[in-house]
């Protein structure tokens, strides 16, 4: 066949898992604005933004990473909300995903594709498609896959006033939609070299290795 079009339905994006958030690391664009105080006794808690997560296992996970990277920074845990002089509200998600379909010429077949298909023209406008079996054309590969995109929003506000501290986003594309592998890499794109410069957007690459230390701390100080 002369343009032979191999659709991959991908079972790859679960392998690409790989590709962002495993292997290469996940890319994340963060942008935070800031008017954080310098650590001097300040208190915290971690609160959900979807009052249906509050008290949840799986945002628990999160919001210890999210503890553990404030306290080293310098800020301590309080035993309630009412104890604390800062509440930090937490909200990750993703959604539904959008295909993608690329298309790159096939290495492996022929130089040019016999009876590839042209607009035909005559004085009367066009009229269809015909074969030229002397028209030059690659082969090509196409494959369909599906991006997501992933967010993580943390909020930080004075407990006495209702001041905001701290506004960030990270948001990150990839081809899975396991939350669990995301959060922990949003997490720690939106704490590097936190609290920031106010205004700023970055684009952060967390690293495997950098995940793994992360996922290694919490398990040691559970």
């Amino acid at each position: 066949m002369a343009l032979r079009r191999k659709i991959l339905a991908l079972a790859a994006p679960v392998a690409l898992l790989a590709l962002s958030a495993c292997a290469t690391g996940l890319s994340t664009q963060v942008q935070r604005f800031q008017a954080m105080p310098a650590p001097s006794g300040e208190s915290f808690v971690v609160q959900a933004a979807d009052p249906g997560k509050q008290g949840g296992l799986e945002f628990a996970q999160y919001a210890d990473l999210v503890r553990r990277n404030l306290v080293a920074q310098g800020y301590s845990e309080a035993p309630s909300a009412s104890a604390a002089t800062m509440v930090v509200t937490l909200d990750y998600g993703v959604d539904h995903g959008r295909e993608r379909i690329e298309s790159t010429p096939d290495p492996f077949g022929p130089p040019f594709g016999w009876g590839f298909r042209r607009p035909y023209f005559s004085r009367f406008g066009y009229f269809g498609r015909y074969r030229d079996p002397f028209f030059w054309g690659w082969d090509y590969d196409i494959r369909s896959y599906t991006v997501y995109t992933s967010h993580l929003n943390l909020d930080i506000r004075r407990t006495a006033d209702g001041q905001s501290l701290f506004e960030g986003r990270a948001e990150a594309h990839s081809s899975t939609d396991a939350l669990p592998a995301l959060v922990p890499n949003l997490v720690e794109a939106m704490f590097t070299g936190f609290p920031g410069n106010s205004g700023e957007t970055l684009r952060i690459t967390v690293m495997p290795d950098q995940q793994q230390r992360q996922q290694g701390a919490s398990r040691a100080g559970s």
